[in-house]
């Protein structure tokens, strides 16, 4: 979340920059985040007022008793002001709620370099990865491939689960695993300690982790418990330090984490949903950076660099774009997808990176201090990046490495994971 003393001596600042999402409804969220805390502070100012007014009343009430005077004036009036005070501290309460809940929706700033828009394509591209592969053949979709393979069993899954889950068979579930094993040794030989976090979270560190409102539609929740079912790594590497305070000394702390996750999203109106690009469950290994906030852009681009190298490797023909304000979300400053080639030409989303500068670490609560010992010196800045979902990476291999006779080709880099194999047959 953002500053609210940012939003208290800067509010023009902050409006100028949520005009750059066209997005009406936040504007107005920050007008009433506003008023609700102004409201909240002359609340608080009366009540201390009143306090003073009490303590100051009491003082002439003993002066009266002392001189022998009548005080039943006095005693009355002072009898008044504990009821006054209590209905005002509900208020103020009452105010300061409704501020905090607001000031959870309101995104963070914007990057100057994040392209305005209305629409996904206004997305610019950055780089391009590869080259799309060249058919003597009419190429077919990845489920396709994988049913002709044997790999894949959507009907018994659908009749044990529902729709959204799979049964992946013999050489896809290899691959799955290799994807995973390939993707953590490289980035744990880049100096990312490598954790498996919770698969479930309290509401309170999820509340921190994303925008929650905006994300329970999509998130399982666990019936009678304080549960939810994780849909990315990101978001329990996220509160791993929850109200904490990290040793300057001690920073970057680079993660690296693997995770099983779950999602609902699979029926989402208007997004693809074929096959292996949207499931309700999938693996995903993630970057994850707590950085000092001078550090924060280098390390966006860092793990920008490792997952483009990452698909260099696997010989994937993928883009990199900078996302614009109408598809960029709440917590980012500024982020990168990567987008797919897939067979039908088109590029879809396969991994993204964001920037959350201070606002993720502000609703966790996690700050630096310089020296053990002194005071804190602010929130941390967090980055996080996708590395390898492999879902998405494993349709992306099946659909772009496709043979003419039906086989697959596997990627040199995960061939030791394959246990040599060089297709999958």
């Amino acid at each position: 979340m953002l500053d609210i003393k940012l939003i208290r001596e800067n509010p023009d600042l902050i409006r100028k920059n949520l005009e750059r999402r066209g997005d009406p409804e936040k504007l107005r969220l920050l007008d009433d985040l506003i008023r609700l805390d102004k409201e909240w502070r002359q609340l608080l100012t009366r009540v201390n007022e009143l306090r003073h007014e009490r303590r100051k009343m009491t003082e002439e009430i003993a002066k009266l008793k002392r001189e022998g005077k009548d005080t039943t004036e006095k005693l009355k009036q002072a009898q008044s002001i504990p009821e006054e005070i209590q209905k005002l501290e509900g208020q103020a309460e009452e105010r300061k709620e409704q501020a905090d809940t607001i000031l959870l929706r309101i995104p963070n700033l914007l990057d100057e370099s994040v392209p305005i828009g209305k629409a996904e394509t206004a997305n610019e591209t950055v780089r391009v990865l590869g080259k799309p592969p060249k058919f003597d053949f009419p190429p077919k979709n990845h489920l396709e491939i994988a049913e002709n393979l044997g790999l894949i069993d959507s009907e018994r899954a659908a009749k044990v689960a529902g729709r959204g889950f799979y049964y992946i068979k013999d050489a896809l579930v290899k691959l799955d695993l290799a994807i995973v094993n390939y993707a953590i040794d490289f980035m744990t030989k880049r100096g990312y300690q490598l954790v498996e976090p919770p698969f479930m979270m309290h509401k309170k560190p999820y509340m921190g982790a994303t925008d929650l409102e905006a994300f329970q539609d999509v998130l399982y929740k666990i019936e009678g418990e304080d549960l939810y079912c994780i849909a990315t790594a990101e978001h329990p590497l996220a509160a791993l330090y929850m109200d904490e305070v990290i040793e300057q000394k001690d920073l970057p702390v680079k993660l690296v984490g693997f995770s099983t996750n779950f999602r609902k999203e699979v029926g989402a109106h208007g997004k693809y949903t074929k096959g292996l690009f949207r499931m309700h469950q999938f693996n995903k290994v993630e970057q994850f950076v707590f950085c000092h906030p001078q550090d924060s852009w280098k390390h966006h681009e860092e793990l920008q660099k490792n997952a483009e190298d990452m698909y260099s490797e696997l010989g994937l023909h993928v883009r990199t774009v900078n996302v614009s304000t109408a598809d960029i979300g709440s917590l980012a400053a500024k982020r990168y997808d990567i987008e797919v080639w897939m067979s039908d030409g088109t590029f879809r989303e396969i991994g993204s990176n964001s920037n959350c500068t201070d606002y993720k670490a502000r609703r966790i609560n996690i700050r630096y201090r310089e020296k053990e010992g002194m005071a804190p010196a602010g929130f941390l800045h967090t980055v996080n990046n996708t590395a390898l979902a492999t879902s998405r990476t494993m349709l992306a291999i099946l659909e772009q490495h496709q043979q003419k006779d039906g086989t697959v080709l596997i990627p040199k880099a995960l061939q030791p994971y394959m246990q040599g194999k060089d297709r999958i047959t």
